[in-house]
């Protein structure tokens, strides 16, 4: 199932104040973008962010899973949890880079 442009909207306000926030479609699915930094992955209405070594003791108790079959395991983030959300964005920004085009 793919994800809802509603849910992806809603996780985008969860971070609002984060700094300059949009999203793009790939692939069915989407990726969340602060800064111009890939920050979230939004698979089947779930948030998924890279295992940062940053984020271990930050997310302690956050379960692994894959957003799509064959992908390397991700943090699965509660989206309602909009400190979390936060928090995981001001974490890793500092150390994202910026997605430079190829074109």
């Amino acid at each position: 199932m793919a994800s809802t442009i509603d849910f992806v909207e809603y996780v985008c306000d969860c971070i609002a104040g984060c700094g300059h926030i949009r999203y793009r479609k790939m692939f069915g699915e989407y990726l969340v973008y602060v800064d111009d930094k890939p920050i979230f992955l939004v698979c089947d209405n779930q948030v998924f962010v890279k295992d940062f070594p940053l984020l271990k003791s930050v997310l302690v108790n956050v379960s692994m899973a894959s957003p799509y079959p064959g992908a390397k395991m991700h943090y699965l983030l509660d989206a309602d949890d909009r400190d979390m959300l936060r928090l995981v964005v001001v974490t890793i920004l500092p150390i994202v880079p910026v997605k430079i085009s190829k074109r």
